[in-house]
């Protein structure tokens, strides 16, 4: 005969005495370890002369009135539960000998609180119990130092650890007591209520030199498989991985410790027992829970306009996680139990372009990984763009979504003349995002020119806009009449021509062409500046066969 079991396994059922009357009994408090489960040792007694068919029973968390409608713990009628305990709780009582002990798996901060039992023995007999269980969960050891510690006396340090859970026992691990002592593990000690800890005291002599010394303590789960068999003559015990020895001896019993449980030590165990009249095995299977690993994202991260965009996010975790693809807080795609995510969008637009973020998350923790893509499309010019005089200045904006960079160029039409943002006493350009904003700046103006057109390029294609002129300036200029028109053309002239000097300055060896009907027959002084010129200029317009002065 073979039997495995996992430890530690320590169950005391105890019957309620028949005292008469509705009670219950449980630990006022109780810990448990973060990741672990919890027993959470109940018995309770009612009148007897009920003498119920079937005993139910409800256990509510944070509540003891059904009114209220309080989260459903465990309920043994229907077995529906509220979706935070959703196949992590269960009974390990039995309700027909008064013993309402609950178990509770895959711990989380957030189940942390009071638990309440209601008996319910059918029709008007239900009773909702005001003994209580407050959950504690931690995730770390309680360390107790002596309130003083001198050198040359010696002292304990405790380290402890609630050990309330049946399926698995914490593991107590010094820190940093090379040199201090030898550590002595008293074991599994049971407190005044019923519940259990785990215990390790390290007695040591300290020093002068030991001021400031660290020491800790760490818990960790630790697995304990047993495999037992009964023959004659005694067997040969083996475990066995994957078909590895992991330990084997002659014996009638033969643990496996498994320490520090990750995830790599997930899978199916085999014990072998045999002897000279013949063999068997048997299996268990061990399963760890982790939280989810951080995400990976695969697929197309640049894109032209109007393609198809594919995303695959990725992720391993046990249980399997509910995986999320969001940007800007909106929810784009999902799946429940999962470890794969994929996001197809059809027919990109600018608007897609951006932070994208892929989050993977169970019971035991969340991870999240953050991904951008980018979508490259031709420059739109966008509807604030536009130009405005104050005073002496002129200055026209123009704001220009593209992807990639575009070029951004101001055309004056009526003189064939081109300024781009190179020309930095006339520009001003910046980059914000997928936004190219460029500004034009023309001081010492009595009025605008006529017209002005932003052109922007980049690989996909041009796009071009004549600026519109925003408040009254716009309307002054059909109004001056035409002396006035003929003033502000010359003001326009000398414009151009001191661009031409600024670039032959610069060896810029193509400038303006004019021709003779293009210009008017008059002389004009005027003052002006423009952007990046402080010099003070004499403008004369061009006679006919001669250049700008």
């Amino acid at each position: 005969m073979i039997f495995l079991t996992a430890l530690p396994l320590f169950w005391i059922m105890i019957s309620a005495s028949r005292g008469g009357h509705w009670g219950a009994w449980m630990p006022s408090s109780i810990s448990a370890f973060e990741g672990t489960c919890v027993s959470i040792p109940c018995r309770f007694d009612f009148p007897d002369e009920l003498r119920p068919a079937v005993v139910h029973g409800v256990w509510y968390f944070n509540s003891p009135y059904p009114k209220n409608y309080p989260p459903v713990v465990f309920k043994s009628r229907t077995q529906v539960v509220h979706e935070s305990f959703q196949g992590r709780s269960r009974l390990l009582g039995d309700l027909g000998l008064r013993n309402c002990t609950l178990l509770l798996s895959t711990l989380s901060p957030e189940l942390g609180g009071k638990y309440y039992f209601r008996g319910d023995l059918g029709g008007y007999n239900q009773y909702t119990f005001s003994e209580h269980s407050v959950l504690d969960i931690i995730n770390t050891p309680n360390i107790v130092v002596p309130p003083e510690v001198v050198a040359g006396k010696e002292v304990e340090v405790s380290c402890m650890v609630p050990d309330n859970c049946p399926e698995l026992r914490p593991e107590l691990t010094w820190m940093g007591y090379e040199g201090l002592g030898e550590p002595t593990v008293l074991g599994r000690l049971r407190e005044d209520e019923g519940t259990w800890v785990q215990v390790s005291l390290l007695h040591f002599v300290p020093t002068r030199e030991a001021n400031g010394h660290r020491l800790g303590c760490q818990g960790a789960p630790h697995v304990s498989l047993l495999c037992g068999a009964d023959s004659n003559p005694l067997p040969l015990l083996t475990w066995m991985r994957d078909g590895m020895v992991l330990r084997e001896a002659v014996s009638e019993s033969l643990y496996l410790e498994l320490e520090e449980v990750t995830p790599a030590e997930d899978g199916v165990y085999a014990c072998l027992a045999e002897n000279s009249y013949g063999q068997e095995n048997r299996t268990v299977e061990l399963s760890v829970m982790y939280a989810p690993w951080k995400p990976t994202v695969n697929g197309t991260m640049v894109a032209v306009e109007g393609e198809t965009v594919s995303i695959l996010c990725s992720t391993q975790s046990k249980p399997d996680p509910i995986l999320t693809i969001f940007k800007e807080k909106q929810i784009l795609a999902t799946v429940i139990y999962e470890s794969e995510l994929q996001l197809e969008l059809l027919a990109v637009t600018p608007e897609d372009d951006g932070e994208y973020w892929c989050v993977a998350e169970n019971q035991y923790g969340q991870r999240a990984t953050a991904f951008n893509v980018s979508v490259e499309f031709a420059p739109m010019i966008l509807l604030e763009s536009h130009c405005a005089a104050a005073r002496d200045t002129v200055q026209c904006l123009c704001v220009v979504k593209s992807n990639p960079e575009p070029s951004v160029a101001f055309e004056l039409p009526s003189r064939n003349v081109t300024v781009n943002e190179t020309e930095r006493e006339f520009v001003y350009s910046e980059r914000s995002g997928l936004l190219f904003t460029s500004i034009l700046t023309l001081r010492g103006q009595a009025q605008a020119p006529p017209r002005v057109i932003c052109t922007s390029r980049n690989l996909y294609g041009t796009k071009s806009l004549e600026l519109p002129f925003q408040g009254s300036h716009r309307l002054m200029w059909a109004k001056i009449g035409p002396v006035g028109a003929v003033v502000a053309f010359a003001i326009l002239i000398a414009i151009v021509c001191y661009i031409t000097q600024t670039r032959r300055k610069k060896n810029v060896t193509q400038s303006p062409s004019f021709s003779a009907g293009d210009n008017p027959h008059i002389l004009y002084s005027s003052d002006f500046r423009i952007s990046g010129a402080p010099e003070k200029y004499e403008v004369r317009t061009r006679v006919p066969g001669r250049d700008c002065e």
